[in-house]
């Protein structure tokens, strides 16, 4: 089989890949505004008849308790999909608009590979653990914690990494033993579609255990967090979506595992090497364009040399243009939609109302004329209270703050609503550790260090969300645990 954009535009539902009740809807390139192909457009008849699949295959077959077989299934998957890397590879970057080399990593070839992981988990991991015996109430008592799965998992997840996202949904919740309906962003149905005719056409993953259901309407995942026939809501998104999707799953007091939004520091300390470290911030938020809920979009440097780091930011910066995400040289290339340019847009505006300024970019770059491009933009002379420098904007933009020493920069690190991630920058280990101990946030990388893999849970404090994703914590929200008790020997 060769994968082509057109074998994207039918749903997987309970081991068949159909046509959308809906049709189809247009899939625009982000880098051209052209369209691209279509998608199947899913309706709520079709999103039913899926949960309905999955629910049955849970209840009906042997898929949660036979462990060696789920991992057998999750290795022929990542096979598979591994046949097709190069394909996979081309849509994902006309599609997405992410840049081709980080399709060697997050963007496809890393999630991807992470499937083993759990693979190997779910033929390693304890599903039994004997807690010795007591004598409750008198009662000579043998006890054992059993771990079962969920039941039926609802995933919905965003278009920003969505292959990484789709399967670190994906590889625990089928680890665990669990059946999923699989709802992706409307703005990159084809990632998930093609991982669904992959499954369908070249693994043994029983009928109705996954299902993938593409759709133009936003509103169709509300539709999963509702039903009582799902037992676990896995969402990631924006904050103001994931409390809409807490309160829906409120009313069948389904577990819910939230990714959220973020504004993340890049605390610099006055130790630190300053133009390295302003040189990594610049980088980092125009990697695929700052849309990453986990990228340092507030850059915290010394007041004492507060110029030198917007003169030292501003130079990476000017160096990053925006370009087309085929050319390995691209590291920012398109925002994914005009809708997602004209949001990024008002905020640079908004900093402007706000007293900021714009040292550089602020615009859409003049050698793009079509295209949802934004310049990599700096914004200094705010402080933390600016709107600017508290609501994620998930664009290039960084806002450049000034702090006066360690207990400074922790304080205004924790003065947002958010805790996802964050950087620290300093020579001095003692130092270091007092601010990331101070930081409330879920991930921290300490000059330059790298958090991001399959065994290293990902989540966030305060209104980033509630859980992780990944690692075996991230295995374990796609658990139940029973408590077993019986006369003791």
């Amino acid at each position: 089989m060769t994968l082509r954009p057109t074998d994207s535009s039918t749903l997987l539902i309970d081991g068949k890949l159909v046509p959308g009740s809906g049709g189809t809807f247009e899939i625009l390139d982000p880098s051209t505004e052209e369209v691209l192909g279509h998608a199947a457009d899913g309706t709520a008849a079709d999103l039913d008849a899926a949960i309905e699949a999955a629910r049955r295959s849970f209840d009906h077959t042997d898929w949660s308790r036979d462990h060696a077989f789920r991992a057998h299934c999750l290795r022929q998957l990542r096979d598979a999909i591994r046949g097709h890397i190069e394909e996979l590879r081309e849509i994902t970057i006309a599609e997405v608009g992410a840049p081709r080399f980080l399709t060697s990593a997050a963007h496809l070839e890393g999630p991807v590979d992470d499937l083993l992981w759990f693979a190997d988990l779910a033929e390693n991991y304890s599903w039994k653990k004997d807690l010795g015996n007591a004598s409750p109430m008198g009662i000579p008592t043998h006890r054992y914690l059993l771990r079962e799965a969920v039941g039926v998992v609802g995933a919905i997840t965003p278009w920003n990494f969505p292959h990484q996202i789709n399967f670190a949904k994906i590889g625990p919740a089928l680890a665990a033993g669990n059946t999923v309906v699989l709802k992706p962003a409307p703005d990159t149905p084809w990632c998930a579609a093609l991982i669904g005719r992959i499954a369908a056409e070249e693994t043994d993953i029983p009928a109705g255990v996954l299902n993938i259901v593409t759709s133009s309407d936003h509103r169709i995942g509300a539709l999963l967090a509702e039903d009582p026939r799902v037992d676990l809501i896995s969402f990631t998104g924006s904050t103001a979506t994931g409390k809409s999707v807490m309160r829906a799953a409120s009313e069948s007091l389904k577990k819910v595992f939230l990714e959220l939004g973020g504004k993340s520091a890049f605390v610099v300390l006055d130790d630190a090497d300053l133009r390295a470290a302003c040189s990594m911030a610049a980088f980092t938020v125009s990697t695929h364009a700052g849309q990453g809920c986990a990228i340092t979009t507030r850059l915290l440097v010394p007041r004492a040399r507060y110029d030198d780091a917007v003169a030292a930011t501003a130079k990476t910066l000017q160096n990053l243009r925006p370009g087309d995400p085929r050319d390995p040289g691209t590291v920012c290339g398109p925002l994914i939609s005009a809708r997602q340019r004209d949001r990024v847009e008002g905020y640079i505006r908004l900093a402007v109302e706000e007293g900021g300024t714009i040292v550089v970019g602020g615009g859409r770059p003049a050698e793009h004329d079509r295209g949802f491009f934004v310049e990599p933009t700096l914004i200094s002379g705010l402080d933390n209270s600016a709107r600017t420098a508290q609501e994620e904007i998930f664009g290039p933009v960084l806002v450049i703050l000034p702090h006066d020493g360690d207990d400074d920069s922790i304080r205004i690190a924790n003065d947002s609503p958010y805790g996802l991630s964050g950087a620290v920058y300093g020579t001095d280990p003692d130092r270091i550790d007092r601010v990331v101990a101070g930081v409330r946030t879920g991930t921290l990388g300490v000059n330059g260090g790298i958090w991001y893999a399959a065994d290293a849970p990902f989540g966030g404090y305060k209104q980033s969300g509630i859980g992780r994703e990944m690692g075996l914590a991230g295995f374990e929200e796609y658990l139940e645990t029973k408590l077993v008790a019986e006369p003791a020997n």
